[in-house]
């Protein structure tokens, strides 16, 4: 009899960035959605990882550790993703605090820009949002909201905070190679999230010279052009494929866990590279 096909979603967020689930209720919907492995990776933390693991593990879900790295190059945001990471490393976790303040400092630039165009956001409810998580973009467009300032989270990304609007505020000061580095440094595999993003071939080939091991082929966002487009060039650069529903719980309503999910080979493929990379 043959076995029944395994499937993971490699791209949920918690509570602990900018998600709206806790790790318990990640897991539990997880498993609800069929799957049989997931990868938590929150934004520039590591927070939520020992709750998911041990939620996963008390109910025989497979949770892979990982965190989504925030980075830029050349003034675009770029996000590397980062597979079966030491979560307890010391040298990731001082890149952590350091991006995080980052995080902070970059809200209140946002907040300031907001104002010059006429829309006075108080940066304290945007704080109030993001709670104990590590405050981003979402929580700024979520306390527009609630503060009344606009109707809807897509207004917010699409008129104000999106990447090339007016209020976007880049400032990681931390370079795609320096996150890639501390990545490969924890154990981990860096892989280049959504890559769509970047609309620039030549600024991908750096990032794999660099030593990004992996592309998100399988993302909401992209075409079926794009998903051949990017398995082609992880075939020509013998790079690993991964792929997840980006899913961040009520903030983003339409994703839903699970909706883009990739067979568990290629998560076997991931644990295979870890182990010569170990």
């Amino acid at each position: 009899m043959t076995q029944p096909k395994k499937f993971a979603d490699l791209h949920l967020h918690t509570t602990f960035s900018d998600g709206t689930y806790t790790p318990e209720e990640l897991v539990a919907k997880s498993l609800k959605a069929g799957l049989s492995a997931i990868a938590v990776v929150d934004h520039d933390t590591v927070e939520g990882l020992p709750d998911c693991i041990a939620a996963g593990k008390t109910n025989g879900l497979e949770v892979i550790p990982g965190i989504e790295l925030s980075a830029e190059s050349e003034g675009q945001e770029i996000h590397v993703l980062g597979y079966l990471i030491d979560y307890r490393s010391k040298l990731l976790n001082e890149k952590l605090v350091f991006l995080n303040k980052r995080r902070v400092e970059r809200v209140y630039k946002m907040v300031e820009k907001l104002k010059e165009m006429g829309i006075k956001l108080n940066p304290q409810t945007v704080f109030e949002v993001s709670g104990l998580g590590t405050v981003g973009r979402l929580h700024i467009a979520r306390a527009m909201v609630k503060e009344g300032l606009i109707s809807s989270l897509y207004d917010a990304f699409h008129k104000y905070i999106g990447d090339e609007c007016p209020a976007y505020v880049c400032g990681f000061k931390f370079s795609a190679q320096e996150a890639i580095k501390a990545i490969r440094d924890s154990g981990g595999i860096p892989v280049l999230a959504h890559p769509y993003v970047v609309k620039n071939d030549e600024l991908l080939h750096e990032l794999i010279e660099q030593g990004l091991m992996g592309l998100e082929a399988y993302y909401p966002e992209h075409s079926q052009s794009m998903i051949n487009f990017y398995l082609n060039l992880a075939k020509e650069n013998n790079l690993l494929v991964t792929g997840g529903s980006d899913f961040h719980g009520s903030a983003k309503p339409k994703v839903k866990i699970g909706a883009t999910k990739i067979p568990y080979e290629l998560v076997e493929r991931l644990k295979e590279a870890k182990n010569k990379h170990d």
